[in-house]
This record gives structure tokens, C-alpha cells and sequence, in this order.
């Protein structure tokens, strides 16, 4: 079974393209918090590299914004590609389904009241 789960933050805005074919998509990278602290006394966060696909593209391109907590569900691709003579391999998700969960600027009205 191919299933991944992840809650973060996304860090960036998003920006949907439309294809040659009309089907829109983004990418997005989403910040993700270690659950430990590291030596300094740090979460260290890491970034996944994420694809949606049309009505979900555009859906979430008009209802989240950078720093916006949501959670998805998907599935890993692996892809190569060619960079500077040398086989890469990429790991993203794709996602099936986006949950919001809370928005950076709510959060940051209710510290301020």
C-alpha cells in the first residue's frame, strides 16, 4: 500500500498553472515539524515536495496561503531526471486530499488581542 499522511505548514503561496491539455496544477512544498528536538534544543522541519491536481489545485490555491497549517493524504512518486550529466531521483507526493486546518494569520490576530 502506497499511503502517506502529513500535517504542515505550506511555505509558500501557491500559484496554479494551466497545462497545454487545461488540466491545472501546483507544486507546493509543505513544512513539516520533527516530532524531537535536536541537539540545540530545535524541531528541525523538513520540506515535501507535493503535486495537486485540478479542482483540488485550484481549490486550494484560493483558500490557503503561506504558513496556513493543513494536513494531506496521497500517495509517493518517484521520478529521474537528467541534471548536469547525472541521474537524479525525486520523491514528491501526490495529493489526493487537503485538509485545513488553521490559518497563520488567525493565529497571529489571536496572540495580538
Amino acid at each position: 500500500m502506497n499511503s502517506v499522511m502529513l500535517v504542515g505548514r505550506l511555505a509558500h503561496d501557491i500559484d496554479v498553472k494551466t497545462l497545454e491539455s487545461g488540466k491545472e496544477v501546483t507544486r507546493l512544498a509543505l513544512a513539516v515539524n520533527r516530532s524531537f528536538k535536536n541537539a540545540d534544543g530545535t524541531y528541525d522541519v523538513d520540506y515535501f515536495d507535493c503535486i495537486l491536481w485540478d479542482g483540488l489545485a485550484v481549490n486550494t490555491g484560493l483558500f490557503c496561503k503561506k504558513g496556513d497549517t493543513v494536513g494531506i493524504k496521497g500517495r509517493l512518486q518517484t521520478s529521474l531526471y537528467e541534471k548536469d550529466e547525472q541521474i537524479h531521483k525525486a520523491v514528491e507526493v501526490i495529493v489526493e486530499k487537503v485538509t485545513f486546518l488553521s490559518s497563520k494569520r488567525e493565529e497571529q490576530k489571536e496572540e495580538e488581542a
